[in-house]
């Protein structure tokens, strides 16, 4: 069985482990977060600005969190890494913050009134486990399996975010 020519590229790009990692947490971590700050009935401009500002600080700071952990973690298996290593580790995060960015531009959008702030959570919600889902196929590809195996693991991967995104909704 040949592979497609794409599936190189896929794996050299989407399977890199802090790229899978960003973009899983990510995706998570803003359906988590608007879970968590949405506010039952009625919402204002003021409050989707609020939970916008909230989520771009809330994925920095895991993303530096990450990162640093990385970093201590390199110096406990003894490797040396100077300024520019440590600077590079924490670049490495980018995919957890870029995978934020479609939830915060809703956020804003409803925020700026792009479009209506009512029910906007929920259109979060939905395009983050489609988000997850993605990643889920992605990653069966790149490594290598069959289209149907992978838009299984990818169901799965989106079903397993839901019950960490609305376990983390419950736990608020």
């Amino acid at each position: 069985m040949s592979r497609p020519v794409a599936l190189p590229r896929l794996r050299r790009v989407v399977a890199r482990p802090n790229v899978l990692f960003g973009g899983v947490y990510g995706a998570v971590l803003a359906s988590s977060m608007v879970a968590a700050l949405t506010k039952y009935g009625e919402t204002s401009r003021a409050d989707w600005l609020y939970d916008a500002r909230w989520l771009l600080i809330t994925a920095v700071a895991s993303a530096l969190a990450h990162g640093y952990a990385h970093l201590i973690a390199r110096r406990g298996d003894g490797s040396r890494t100077g300024v520019r290593g440590a600077l590079r580790v924490l670049a490495d995060e980018w995919p957890l913050i870029v995978a934020t960015l479609p939830t915060l531009v809703m956020l804003l959008g409803a925020a700026w009134g792009w479009w209506r702030s009512e029910g906007i959570e929920y259109v979060a919600f939905g395009f983050n486990i489609v988000l997850l889902f993605a990643w889920g196929l992605s990653a069966a590809r790149a490594s290598g399996r069959t289209w149907r195996a992978a838009l299984a693991v990818g169901c799965v991967d989106a079903l397993l975010g839901v019950i960490v995104v609305v376990a983390n909704a419950l736990i608020k």
